[in-house]
């Protein structure tokens, strides 16, 4: 796998550095995401051995057939939790489904009915317990980086983090198949796209394809290593800081040659405030010179519209 063509920075220097360490981290974290929307983190916490056991229980889990698959279904919740099939979401603008298919994990929010419960599958006993403690790493891992952007920002420490206690983020776990094993015509595995969240924090990748589109209008490839967490500011983080931190698209390409044409899995977690979270550009990052560019909302109210356009609700 290539080298990471993003920023590099070590969470490590943020949460056991010097006052010089954690002050380098925050702006380089800061002014990566400022930059480019993206930036690969090491020294993050996550412990990788759960990482390899939560894509041991997903490889698990894909390999089931599709009427046991079916069963993790979970009826009226939007894509929200539980299995989502094969093209079923297509990147909004677009009416091809994208290559893949996926299950979502999250904290169980029974206020969102259906869209807050999961549904784990029996016929694989270690999957609940694999994603449920990967999620918990993440959402800790997650909280520090928030942290640090406040930090970045000058803000009080919890402005961000606090939107997260009690929210609907989300582990998804991705399956691409072989494109000669499934192929939709003019798909992709996954199409051009913003995140909807605040943050995306993308483990390790089983393989390459991931290109950002840079500020000259080329695409960049962007590799996830071993110990690394590739991770990006979404719609939601571009709202509340007035586009000071933008939401960068992406995509996932095809492999390029029948020999590069495998199986590829891949475990982004979406950050999400709680959902009646409001939602708008928080004051700092407002001045005459820099208005309001985004409505105020509700991180509840934005999701709904975003599953709608992706061709989950």
């Amino acid at each position: 796998m290539t080298a990471p063509t993003i920023p590099i920075v070590s969470l490590a220097s943020f949460t056991r550095g010097s006052s010089g360490e954690r002050a380098r981290f925050v702006s380089e974290f800061g002014g990566a995401l400022r930059e480019f929307g993206f930036v690969s983190v090491t020294d993050h916490g996550v412990d990788a051995k759960r990482i390899e056991r939560a894509y041991a229980s997903a490889a698990d889990f894909f390999a089931l057939d599709r009427a046991r698959k079916d069963r993790s279904v979970v009826e009226g919740s939007a894509g929200n939790r539980g299995y989502v099939g094969f093209g079923a979401e297509h990147a909004k603008n677009r009416k091809v489904g994208d290559l893949k298919e996926f299950f979502h994990v999250g904290r169980e929010l029974p206020a969102l009915g259906a869209g807050g419960k999961n549904s784990f599958p029996a016929d694989v006993s270690s999957f609940e317990t694999d994603t449920r403690a990967l999620f918990d790493e993440l959402e800790n891992a997650a909280r520090t980086m928030l942290e640090a952007l406040a930090e970045y920002f000058g803000a009080p420490r919890t402005t961000f983090s606090d939107m997260i206690v009690g929210g609907n983020s989300i582990l998804r776990l991705i399956h691409y198949p072989p494109l000669k094993d499934a192929f939709i015509p003019g798909a992709v595995r996954a199409a051009e796209h913003e995140d909807i969240n605040l943050l995306t924090l993308l483990c390790e990748s089983t393989a390459a394809g991931l290109e950002i589109l840079t500020r000259d209008g080329s695409w960049l490839p962007v590799a996830a290593p071993k110990g690394h967490i590739v991770v990006d500011s979404g719609d939601m983080m571009q709202l509340i800081t007035n586009g000071v931190l933008p939401s960068t698209t992406h995509r996932v390409v095809n492999p390029p040659s029948t020999e590069e044409d495998k199986r590829r899995y891949s475990m982004p977690f979406f950050v999400h405030p709680y959902p009646e979270c409001a939602l708008a550009p928080l004051p700092f990052c407002v001045s005459e010179s820099q208005p309001a560019r985004y409505e105020a909302t509700t991180a509840n109210a934005f999701l709904a519209k975003r599953l709608r356009d992706l061709g989950l609700a």
